[in-house]
């Protein structure tokens, strides 16, 4: 396993790390501690030692499974968890501090733990980002020693440039991947000048890059990418990384001709996103102990060609960045 510097925490995290949107069962499904348990030691077994999770995973039964891991442990484990999806409705005026303070109180109670090292605010309204109380509660709850660092969630551009003006933000997770290019224009160049570490999510566009689907594939009716697809529940830029189905299985097939051969695609799209030297880590989740070692094959991949870079840089300026390039 490769480390990285998480920015301004100082934290050498797995470049691939997990996520835990789904470790307890795939969406819909009810949660699975002992699926969960069998995922996450897997991943502490193969070198990883970052762990995202958020209150809303599995309602709180994720940050549990994730706090019974890390106290099981010998090793050394960063846990990132995040807060402000409960809100409902999820609008900027229910952000106030007294409400997050309870949040990560309770989080705190769900894992077990005197003190996290990541308190991420959840994919805010972008009106959030322009109320300094909101960030100054963090400051006070280091202070308490309920949480070392400080991060955002964030689902557009703008949300992270404006994010990391806050002094103590010290991460910002995002989604990045061959569907969504636009992050290295200006966030990531700014995030290293500020030495905000870069967390990407949804990194195989919720499963198109991996290559196994088709038009047939079906999804359950409690799979956000049945339900979701023109954001009916949720930012749409979440599911399939905004892109149409149809589109995004286009361009797939033209990626399979770039990275041809027995090898998955999958690790090509993990590869390609660790190319970049401002990500500090990337974290695909997994529904099954067998996942986590697929992940893991794209650090051990050499670094793909300057050759492959344009072409996947082709297919994204013809398929893609029309249709969804400004709208994140």
């Amino acid at each position: 396993m490769n480390y990285r510097k998480l920015g301004k925490t100082g934290f050498s995290v797995s470049e691939i790390s997990l996520g835990t949107w789904q470790v307890g069962g795939k969406w819909g499904d009810p949660f699975s501690h002992d699926n969960a348990d069998k995922i996450l030691n897997a991943a502490v077994d193969a070198g990883i030692n970052f762990i995202d999770t958020a209150d809303v995973y599995g309602d709180g039964e994720s940050e549990k499974a994730v706090g019974r891991l890390v106290r099981s442990r010998s090793e050394q484990i960063f846990v990132a968890t995040k807060c402000g999806r409960r809100l409902q409705p999820h609008v900027a005026d229910a952000y106030q501090p007294a409400v997050l303070r309870q949040f990560v109180e309770e989080s705190l109670r769900n894992m077990q733990l005197e003190t996290l090292d990541l308190v991420q605010l959840h994919c805010p309204p972008t009106d959030v980002y322009y109320r300094p109380e909101i960030f100054e509660l963090f400051d006070r709850l280091r202070d308490e020693g309920k949480i070392r660092h400080l991060g955002v969630s964030i689902e557009k551009v703008e949300e992270g440039l404006k994010a990391i003006e806050f002094p103590n933000v010290a991460t910002v997770q995002l989604i990045f991947n061959m569907f969504r290019q636009r992050p290295p224009e200006l966030l990531f160049k700014e995030a290293a000048r500020r030495d905000v570490g870069l967390i990407v999510r949804v990194p195989l566009a919720s499963g198109l890059l991996t290559g196994k689907f088709s038009p047939q594939t079906s999804f359950s009716a409690e799979d956000h990418r049945n339900f979701n697809r023109n954001g009916e529940a949720f930012d749409k830029g979440e599911t399939f990384s905004g892109v149409d189905y149809a589109t995004g299985l286009a361009a797939v097939e033209e990626l399979k001709q770039v990275f041809p051969g027995d090898s998955q695609l999958a690790a090509f799209a993990l590869r390609w996103i660790l190319m970049f030297d401002e990500v500090s880590c990337v974290i695909p989740g997994a529904s099954r102990p067998e996942q986590i070692l697929s992940n893991l094959k794209a650090a051990e991949m050499p670094a793909l060609s300057a050759e492959q870079l344009q072409a996947v840089r082709n297919v994204y300026d013809r398929k893609i960045k029309p249709l969804v390039h400004h709208t994140w």
